[in-house]
């Protein structure tokens, strides 16, 4: 197990490296001109003189190669530069919002796990049962309806209608009931379909006729086999989920007003703030590598044989 974890820690560094190019290329072949946008957002008219002094200061005058290499070692300290808006070290703002976006980000997932799988479970065995019918409701209307709209609609009936909680901002936790709902609807719908299938497949499965056979109660047969397995595609898709929680919930926060890392990327795209991009964009990548490192050692705790099969493939 040991020496699974250390290849997929090592094969984390050339995905990082790659992300840093990307990100790299794309702000370099984007039409926009750093030095002009810095000048823009800092409300300065962008004379010749000064977009060239502005070059000089970016190092943009410099080869590509020397300019990358700048990139990986600022980079490598947690150095994005200033804020062309705000004029602060980007770092710094980040480790503000961050915070936010991740609570958000851990409540969602919470309750959604709390209702997707005892309801995906019962949706399975009881298969055609009112119980099911709600399952597939709810599923159909979560995966159906906008997250902004649902958004919009809440604060509609239990803010200004009922007057039951706040529309926007964060603190308590009044603020968070409402973009927690909203954010954890689509993805109670994704689990539960996904949890409903998983356990029909495997309770279709010979292991689980056998284990009838020998007279074992559905329960056990429940909890210590089909579960254990049932689960794992499951726990794919929630660590996917918290990888785009935790970089994605851009429309939510504009919609409540959460001070988050989304809403901060947002205003960054509108006022060309090309560090902040920059960093969201890293960032990003590499929160979802880490995410995928999370999910496949949970399920190597779950099932070793994944180490073994690792083995044998290489």
């Amino acid at each position: 197990m040991i020496g699974y974890i250390g290849k997929r820690m090592i094969a984390i560094i050339p995905i990082v490296f790659i992300a840093t190019l990307v990100t790299f290329a794309l702000i370099h072949i984007s039409p926009v001109d750093p030095a002009e946008a810095y000048l823009t957002a800092a409300h300065i008219y962008p004379t010749p003189e000064l977009l060239a002094q502005k070059r000089h200061e970016f190092g943009l005058d410099q080869p590509l190669l020397t300019q990358y290499g700048h990139t990986i070692q600022k980079i490598a300290k947690l150095d994005f530069g200033t804020s062309y808006l705000t004029n602060k070290p980007v770092w710094d703002e980040v480790k503000l919002r961050l915070p936010a976006t991740a609570e958000l980000a851990f409540w969602s997932m919470l309750l959604s796990a709390l209702v997707s799988i005892p309801l995906g479970i019962l949706a399975a065995v009881y298969k055609n049962s009112w119980i099911d019918m709600v399952s597939r409701a709810i599923s159909y209307f979560g995966a159906s309806i906008p997250q902004f709209w649902l958004g919009y609609l809440l604060i509609f009936f239990f803010s200004v209608k009922l007057d039951w909680l706040p529309v926007e901002g964060r603190g308590s936790w009044e603020n968070l009931v409402l973009p927690t709902i909203t954010l954890s609807l689509i993805l109670i719908a994704i689990y539960t379909r996904l949890l409903r299938s998983s356990v029909l497949e495997q309770l279709r499965e010979t292991y689980v006729q056998y284990a009838r056979t020998r007279g074992i109660r559905e329960r056990v047969i429940m909890l210590k086999h089909v579960l254990k397995i049932a689960i794992s595609p499951l726990i794919t898709g929630m660590g996917m989920s918290m990888g785009k929680l935790l970089t994605g919930t851009i429309i939510v926060e504009q919609v409540f007003s959460w001070p988050g890392f989304g809403r901060y990327f947002v205003d960054a795209i509108f006022n060309r703030d090309i560090p902040v991009i920059q960093c969201y964009v890293f960032l990003a990548a590499c929160l979802f590598i880490v995410c995928n490192l999370l999910v496949d050692l949970v399920q190597l705790v779950m099932d070793p044989r994944i180490s073994a099969k690792g083995r044998a493939e290489h």
